[in-house]
Protein backbone atom coordinates (compact mmCIF):
# COMPACT_ATOMS: atom_id res chain seq x y z
CA UNK A 1 0.00 0.00 0.00
CA UNK A 2 3.05 2.32 1.16
CA UNK A 3 3.86 2.19 -3.15
CA UNK A 4 0.46 4.66 -3.83
CA UNK A 5 1.14 7.14 -0.79
CA UNK A 6 0.73 7.74 2.46
CA UNK A 7 -3.57 7.57 2.41
CA UNK A 8 -3.49 4.78 1.03
CA UNK A 9 -1.06 3.10 3.90
CA UNK A 10 -3.21 4.41 6.43
CA UNK A 11 -6.66 2.79 4.64
CA UNK A 12 -4.66 -0.40 4.97
CA UNK A 13 -3.55 -0.66 8.51
CA UNK A 14 -7.18 0.52 9.40
CA UNK A 15 -8.41 -2.66 7.17
CA UNK A 16 -5.78 -4.71 9.30
CA UNK A 17 -6.45 -2.79 12.63
CA UNK A 18 -10.31 -3.93 12.49
CA UNK A 19 -9.56 -7.24 11.17
CA UNK A 20 -7.17 -8.76 14.08
CA UNK A 21 -9.50 -8.34 16.79
CA UNK A 22 -11.86 -11.60 15.12
CA UNK A 23 -8.85 -14.12 16.10
CA UNK A 24 -8.36 -12.90 19.48
CA UNK A 25 -11.48 -12.45 20.63
CA UNK A 26 -12.18 -16.27 19.67
CA UNK A 27 -9.28 -17.72 21.57
CA UNK A 28 -11.15 -15.04 24.72
CA UNK A 29 -13.98 -16.45 24.47
CA UNK A 30 -12.73 -19.92 24.11
CA UNK A 31 -10.67 -19.69 27.22
CA UNK A 32 -13.65 -18.27 28.75
CA UNK A 33 -16.19 -20.76 28.42
CA UNK A 34 -14.08 -23.74 28.30
CA UNK A 35 -12.74 -22.49 31.46
CA UNK A 36 -16.01 -22.00 33.37
CA UNK A 37 -17.58 -25.20 31.75
CA UNK A 38 -14.52 -27.42 33.50
CA UNK A 39 -15.39 -25.24 36.79
CA UNK A 40 -18.63 -26.72 36.54
CA UNK A 41 -17.89 -30.08 35.21
CA UNK A 42 -15.83 -30.44 38.36
CA UNK A 43 -18.82 -29.53 41.05
CA UNK A 44 -19.40 -32.11 43.62
CA UNK A 45 -22.68 -34.33 43.09
CA UNK A 46 -25.61 -32.46 44.26
CA UNK A 47 -24.25 -28.66 44.26
CA UNK A 48 -26.56 -26.50 44.66
CA UNK A 49 -25.25 -23.69 41.96
CA UNK A 50 -22.86 -25.21 39.39
CA UNK A 51 -22.13 -21.19 38.47
CA UNK A 52 -20.14 -21.24 41.40
CA UNK A 53 -17.90 -23.57 40.43
CA UNK A 54 -17.82 -22.23 36.45
CA UNK A 55 -16.51 -18.87 37.94
CA UNK A 56 -13.61 -21.01 40.03
CA UNK A 57 -12.64 -22.58 36.66
CA UNK A 58 -12.51 -18.70 35.21
CA UNK A 59 -10.37 -17.76 38.35
CA UNK A 60 -8.09 -20.52 37.91
CA UNK A 61 -7.49 -19.86 34.45
CA UNK A 62 -6.75 -15.84 35.28
CA UNK A 63 -4.44 -17.55 37.69
CA UNK A 64 -2.54 -19.49 35.16
CA UNK A 65 -1.73 -16.12 32.60
CA UNK A 66 -0.71 -14.73 35.72
CA UNK A 67 1.88 -17.20 36.44
CA UNK A 68 4.07 -16.63 33.34
CA UNK A 69 4.18 -12.58 34.32
CA UNK A 70 7.68 -12.15 34.63
CA UNK A 71 8.25 -13.83 31.56
CA UNK A 72 5.77 -11.57 30.06
CA UNK A 73 7.38 -8.57 31.55
CA UNK A 74 10.66 -9.67 30.05
CA UNK A 75 9.34 -9.63 26.50
CA UNK A 76 7.60 -6.15 27.24
CA UNK A 77 11.05 -4.39 27.96
CA UNK A 78 12.93 -6.13 25.56
CA UNK A 79 10.75 -4.15 22.74
CA UNK A 80 11.71 -0.38 24.72
CA UNK A 81 15.07 -0.82 25.47
CA UNK A 82 16.13 -2.22 21.93
CA UNK A 83 14.05 1.09 20.21
CA UNK A 84 16.40 3.45 22.42
CA UNK A 85 19.21 1.52 21.98
CA UNK A 86 18.58 1.48 18.04
CA UNK A 87 17.84 5.43 18.22
CA UNK A 88 21.23 6.03 20.02
CA UNK A 89 23.08 4.08 17.68
CA UNK A 90 21.90 6.34 14.96
CA UNK A 91 22.24 9.60 17.02
CA UNK A 92 25.90 8.57 17.44
CA UNK A 93 26.66 8.30 14.24
CA UNK A 94 27.14 4.12 14.38
CA UNK A 95 28.06 2.31 11.75
CA UNK A 96 25.87 1.07 9.12
CA UNK A 97 27.00 -2.53 10.13
CA UNK A 98 25.08 -1.46 14.33
CA UNK A 99 22.56 0.78 13.04
CA UNK A 100 21.31 -2.59 11.00
CA UNK A 101 22.07 -5.03 13.24
CA UNK A 102 19.62 -2.52 15.73
CA UNK A 103 16.87 -2.11 13.40
CA UNK A 104 16.24 -5.64 13.44
CA UNK A 105 16.41 -5.99 17.01
CA UNK A 106 14.07 -3.15 17.31
CA UNK A 107 11.50 -4.70 14.64
CA UNK A 108 11.46 -7.95 17.06
CA UNK A 109 10.81 -5.85 20.36
CA UNK A 110 7.76 -4.51 18.08
CA UNK A 111 6.72 -8.12 17.97
CA UNK A 112 7.28 -9.08 21.43
CA UNK A 113 5.33 -6.36 22.65
CA UNK A 114 2.77 -6.62 20.48
CA UNK A 115 2.92 -10.55 22.13
CA UNK A 116 2.47 -8.76 25.35
CA UNK A 117 -0.23 -6.61 24.57
CA UNK A 118 -2.26 -9.35 23.30
CA UNK A 119 -1.83 -11.32 26.82
CA UNK A 120 -3.07 -8.10 28.95
CA UNK A 121 -5.88 -8.10 26.53
CA UNK A 122 -6.62 -11.47 27.42
CA UNK A 123 -6.20 -11.66 31.07
CA UNK A 124 -7.95 -8.24 31.54
CA UNK A 125 -11.12 -9.99 29.78
CA UNK A 126 -10.78 -13.28 32.50
CA UNK A 127 -10.58 -10.81 35.34
CA UNK A 128 -13.19 -8.46 34.01
CA UNK A 129 -15.40 -11.34 34.24
CA UNK A 130 -14.70 -11.99 37.40
CA UNK A 131 -14.45 -8.95 39.20
CA UNK A 132 -17.77 -8.82 37.14
CA UNK A 133 -19.46 -11.74 38.69
CA UNK A 134 -18.19 -10.79 42.15
CA UNK A 135 -19.94 -7.38 41.50
CA UNK A 136 -23.53 -8.94 41.08
CA UNK A 137 -22.90 -10.96 44.39
CA UNK A 138 -21.61 -7.96 46.70
CA UNK A 139 -24.87 -6.28 45.01
CA UNK A 140 -27.30 -9.46 45.71
CA UNK A 141 -26.06 -9.42 49.29
CA UNK A 142 -26.27 -5.63 49.84
CA UNK A 143 -29.80 -5.94 48.49
CA UNK A 144 -30.37 -9.21 50.91
CA UNK A 145 -29.42 -7.57 54.08
CA UNK A 146 -31.50 -4.32 53.54
CA UNK A 147 -34.03 -6.79 52.74
CA UNK A 148 -34.91 -5.04 49.31
CA UNK A 149 -35.63 -7.53 46.03
CA UNK A 150 -32.63 -9.16 45.09
CA UNK A 151 -31.12 -8.49 41.18
CA UNK A 152 -32.10 -11.13 38.96
CA UNK A 153 -30.90 -11.39 35.54
CA UNK A 154 -29.63 -7.55 33.89
CA UNK A 155 -32.45 -6.92 31.37
CA UNK A 156 -31.14 -4.91 28.41
CA UNK A 157 -34.75 -4.43 27.58
CA UNK A 158 -34.95 -1.78 30.33
CA UNK A 159 -34.28 1.60 28.74
CA UNK A 160 -32.28 2.72 31.94
CA UNK A 161 -30.07 -0.54 31.79
CA UNK A 162 -29.89 0.28 27.89
CA UNK A 163 -28.86 3.65 28.17
CA UNK A 164 -25.84 2.58 30.83
CA UNK A 165 -24.55 0.06 28.25
CA UNK A 166 -24.14 2.80 25.99
CA UNK A 167 -22.63 4.99 27.72
CA UNK A 168 -19.97 2.06 28.56
CA UNK A 169 -19.61 1.70 24.81
CA UNK A 170 -19.11 5.64 24.36
CA UNK A 171 -16.77 5.39 27.00
CA UNK A 172 -13.76 3.59 25.07
CA UNK A 173 -14.40 5.39 22.51
CA UNK A 174 -14.07 8.58 23.96
CA UNK A 175 -11.16 7.67 26.57
CA UNK A 176 -9.52 6.52 23.43
CA UNK A 177 -10.26 10.12 21.77
CA UNK A 178 -8.49 12.01 24.61
CA UNK A 179 -5.08 9.58 24.43
CA UNK A 180 -4.47 10.23 20.79
CA UNK A 181 -5.25 13.42 20.83
CA UNK A 182 -2.96 14.36 24.10
CA UNK A 183 -0.14 12.57 22.18
CA UNK A 184 -1.02 14.68 18.88
CA UNK A 185 -0.93 17.51 20.96
CA UNK A 186 2.01 16.95 22.49
CA UNK A 187 4.02 15.90 19.44
CA UNK A 188 2.26 19.27 17.76
CA UNK A 189 4.12 21.16 20.76
CA UNK A 190 7.72 19.02 20.77
CA UNK A 191 7.88 19.99 16.74
CA UNK A 192 7.67 23.66 17.51
CA UNK A 193 10.13 23.82 19.74
CA UNK A 194 12.37 21.69 17.35
CA UNK A 195 11.93 24.05 15.06
CA UNK A 196 12.19 27.23 16.77
CA UNK A 197 15.95 25.74 17.59
CA UNK A 198 17.24 25.12 14.35
CA UNK A 199 16.00 28.29 13.13
CA UNK A 200 17.72 30.01 16.15
CA UNK A 201 20.69 28.19 16.11
CA UNK A 202 21.55 27.30 12.01
CA UNK A 203 25.05 25.04 13.92
CA UNK A 204 22.66 22.90 14.80
CA UNK A 205 21.67 21.41 11.17
CA UNK A 206 25.55 21.87 10.55
CA UNK A 207 26.62 19.90 13.21
CA UNK A 208 28.62 22.25 15.31
CA UNK A 209 26.34 23.43 18.32
CA UNK A 210 24.47 20.97 20.03
CA UNK A 211 20.49 21.23 20.72
CA UNK A 212 18.99 21.83 23.69
CA UNK A 213 17.80 18.20 24.47
CA UNK A 214 16.53 19.25 28.47
CA UNK A 215 13.68 21.28 26.66
CA UNK A 216 12.43 18.67 24.77
CA UNK A 217 12.30 16.34 27.65
CA UNK A 218 10.78 18.90 29.68
CA UNK A 219 8.13 18.87 27.24
CA UNK A 220 7.69 15.43 26.79
CA UNK A 221 7.47 14.74 30.72
CA UNK A 222 5.19 17.65 31.49
CA UNK A 223 2.38 16.87 28.27
CA UNK A 224 2.61 13.03 29.99
CA UNK A 225 1.39 13.94 33.28
CA UNK A 226 -0.70 16.84 32.59
CA UNK A 227 -2.78 15.29 29.48
CA UNK A 228 -3.98 12.22 31.20
CA UNK A 229 -5.56 14.51 33.52
CA UNK A 230 -9.21 14.23 31.88
CA UNK A 231 -8.85 10.77 30.62
CA UNK A 232 -8.19 9.60 34.42
CA UNK A 233 -11.11 11.65 35.89
CA UNK A 234 -13.55 10.19 33.34
CA UNK A 235 -12.42 7.22 33.86
CA UNK A 236 -13.47 8.02 37.67
CA UNK A 237 -16.40 9.83 37.60
CA UNK A 238 -18.66 8.13 34.63
CA UNK A 239 -19.24 4.60 35.99
CA UNK A 240 -19.61 6.70 39.66
CA UNK A 241 -22.60 8.82 37.67
CA UNK A 242 -23.92 5.86 35.77
CA UNK A 243 -24.41 4.16 39.10
CA UNK A 244 -25.66 6.64 41.31
CA UNK A 245 -28.09 7.76 38.56
CA UNK A 246 -29.42 4.25 37.20
CA UNK A 247 -28.77 2.12 39.97
CA UNK A 248 -27.02 -1.05 40.55
CA UNK A 249 -28.56 -2.96 37.52
CA UNK A 250 -27.72 -0.74 35.02
CA UNK A 251 -23.92 0.05 36.62
CA UNK A 252 -23.62 -3.69 35.98
CA UNK A 253 -24.74 -3.07 32.09
CA UNK A 254 -22.65 -0.47 31.87
CA UNK A 255 -19.80 -2.24 33.09
CA UNK A 256 -19.90 -5.44 30.42
CA UNK A 257 -20.42 -3.35 27.63
CA UNK A 258 -17.65 -1.05 28.48
CA UNK A 259 -15.64 -4.38 28.88
CA UNK A 260 -16.34 -6.18 25.56
CA UNK A 261 -15.95 -3.18 23.21
CA UNK A 262 -12.80 -2.55 25.48
CA UNK A 263 -11.28 -5.94 24.73
CA UNK A 264 -12.43 -5.36 20.83
CA UNK A 265 -10.65 -1.54 20.74
CA UNK A 266 -7.58 -2.68 22.83
CA UNK A 267 -6.41 -5.03 20.13
CA UNK A 268 -7.57 -2.56 17.11
CA UNK A 269 -5.16 -0.06 18.53
CA UNK A 270 -2.32 -2.43 19.45
CA UNK A 271 -2.36 -4.41 15.70
CA UNK A 272 -3.32 -1.39 13.57
CA UNK A 273 -0.09 0.24 15.64
CA UNK A 274 1.56 -3.13 15.28
CA UNK A 275 1.06 -3.28 11.29
CA UNK A 276 2.41 0.22 10.66
CA UNK A 277 5.40 -0.37 12.97
CA UNK A 278 6.47 -3.01 11.27
CA UNK A 279 5.36 -1.93 7.44
CA UNK A 280 8.00 0.99 7.78
CA UNK A 281 10.78 -1.77 9.27
CA UNK A 282 9.86 -4.32 6.43
CA UNK A 283 10.41 -1.47 4.39
CA UNK A 284 13.81 -0.31 5.82
CA UNK A 285 14.91 -3.55 5.84
CA UNK A 286 15.24 -4.03 2.56
CA UNK A 287 12.07 -6.36 1.83
CA UNK A 288 9.91 -3.97 -0.84
CA UNK A 289 10.73 -4.84 -4.24
CA UNK A 290 8.64 -3.57 -7.01
CA UNK A 291 7.38 -5.59 -10.34
CA UNK A 292 11.01 -5.02 -11.59
CA UNK A 293 13.13 -6.24 -8.75
CA UNK A 294 14.00 -2.89 -7.62
CA UNK A 295 14.40 -2.18 -3.63
CA UNK A 296 12.50 0.53 -2.38
CA UNK A 297 14.15 1.03 0.72
CA UNK A 298 14.78 3.94 3.19
CA UNK A 299 14.16 7.89 1.65
CA UNK A 300 12.12 6.15 -0.97
CA UNK A 301 8.50 7.65 -1.47
CA UNK A 302 6.73 4.35 -0.08
CA UNK A 303 8.96 4.93 2.66
CA UNK A 304 7.81 8.31 3.35
CA UNK A 305 4.29 7.04 3.26
CA UNK A 306 5.10 4.27 5.91
CA UNK A 307 6.90 6.72 8.21
CA UNK A 308 3.26 8.51 7.98
CA UNK A 309 1.69 5.16 8.55
CA UNK A 310 3.98 4.90 11.61
CA UNK A 311 3.33 8.08 12.99
CA UNK A 312 -0.70 7.55 13.08
CA UNK A 313 -0.02 3.96 14.66
CA UNK A 314 2.29 5.12 17.66
CA UNK A 315 -0.90 6.58 19.78
CA UNK A 316 -2.80 3.58 18.65
CA UNK A 317 -0.51 1.01 19.90
CA UNK A 318 1.93 2.97 22.64
CA UNK A 319 -1.03 4.88 24.18
CA UNK A 320 -4.59 3.99 23.76
CA UNK A 321 -4.46 0.85 23.19
CA UNK A 322 -2.39 0.01 26.65
CA UNK A 323 -4.03 3.14 28.78
CA UNK A 324 -7.60 0.31 27.69
CA UNK A 325 -6.30 -2.36 29.61
CA UNK A 326 -5.97 -0.93 32.44
CA UNK A 327 -8.98 1.03 32.23
CA UNK A 328 -11.18 -2.23 31.83
CA UNK A 329 -9.62 -3.10 35.17
CA UNK A 330 -10.20 0.30 36.44
CA UNK A 331 -13.96 0.10 36.00
CA UNK A 332 -14.04 -3.13 37.15
CA UNK A 333 -12.42 -2.75 39.94
CA UNK A 334 -14.29 0.72 41.24
CA UNK A 335 -17.36 -0.75 40.87
CA UNK A 336 -17.38 -3.46 42.79
CA UNK A 337 -15.61 -1.30 45.78
CA UNK A 338 -18.76 1.02 45.28
CA UNK A 339 -21.28 -1.34 44.88
CA UNK A 340 -23.22 -0.60 47.81
CA UNK A 341 -24.21 2.91 46.83
CA UNK A 342 -25.58 2.27 43.53
CA UNK A 343 -28.50 0.06 45.51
Amino acid sequence: ASFTGSATTIIQGLAVAFETPAVPVIAIVTALVVSFRMGTAAAPAGAADGNTYGIKGTAVATMGMLMVAAYVLAMDTFGPITDNAAGIAEMSDASSEVRDTMDELDSVGNTTKALTKGYAVGSAALAAFLLFSAYIDTVRQAQTLKGIPVMGAIDLSNVGVFAAGLIGAVLIFLFSSLAIRAVGRAAGTMISEVRRQIKANPGIMAGTSRPDYARCVDISTRAALREMVLPGILAIATPIAVGLIFRAEAEAAFLMVATMVGIIMANVMNNGGGAWDNGKKFIEAGNLLDAEGNVHGKRSAAHAAAVVGDTVGDPFKDTAGPSLHILMKLLATLTLVLAPLFI
